[in-house]
């Protein structure tokens, strides 16, 4: 597999953490550490379960082929549901920063690098060819993930963006885990 092919499994894998993280970015409590810890959980875990598929490709592709994306997309509409649920509640404390958060949606945006891994990485037969993919694959994801945040920015300046971030982050959740479920 060459560089290209890699990029482009690369950016289709991210488009997920450039969602949700454009969704986040949103959320005015959100602060840049937070945003950084997001960014950083979303290219590890695809870097980690695109390498944990191709490792373990072989053996369950013909089980867990459709599992991981309802899965994830099930965990994706949840943060969707709660991220709407506080923007009812004007809650003092936002639940995106709390800790487990990071695990949560990195593993939930991820989880089709594990499909990727099982159905096209499998075919690579040296480990450090695998390793090398992968971390091109988790760096990808990281660069996405951080032009979301800069993205959001500036879309906080226009008030109605602003106003309803909680709600739209929220939706864009909740469609994102449909689209993974379903699509």
């Amino acid at each position: 597999m060459n560089i290209f092919d890699i990029a482009v499994i690369g950016t289709a894998l991210s488009l997920d953490a450039f969602g949700v993280s454009l969704s986040i970015g949103l959320n005015s409590k959100v602060k840049r550490t937070n945003k950084c810890m997001f960014a950083v959980s979303f290219g590890f875990f695809q870097f980690a379960f695109a390498f944990l598929g191709g490792l373990f490709g072989n053996l369950f592709n013909a089980y867990i082929l459709e599992v991981p994306g309802v899965i994830g997309g099930i965990i994706t509409a949840f943060v969707g549901v709660l991220m709407v649920k506080e923007g009812f509640n004007e809650q003092k404390e936002c639940l995106l920063i709390k800790p487990k958060m990071y695990f949560v949606l990195g593993i939930s945006v991820s989880i089709d690098a594990l499909v990727i891994g099982f159905t096209v990485l499998n075919t690579i037969n040296k480990l450090n060819l695998i390793l090398k993919d992968t971390i091109y694959i988790g760096v990808i994801t990281l660069c996405f993930s951080f032009s979301a945040f800069y993205i959001a920015k500036y879309l906080k300046k226009i008030n109605l963006v602003c106003k309803y971030a909680d709600y739209i982050g929220g939706i864009v959740l909740i469609v994102f885990g449909i689209h993974m479920m379903f699509f």
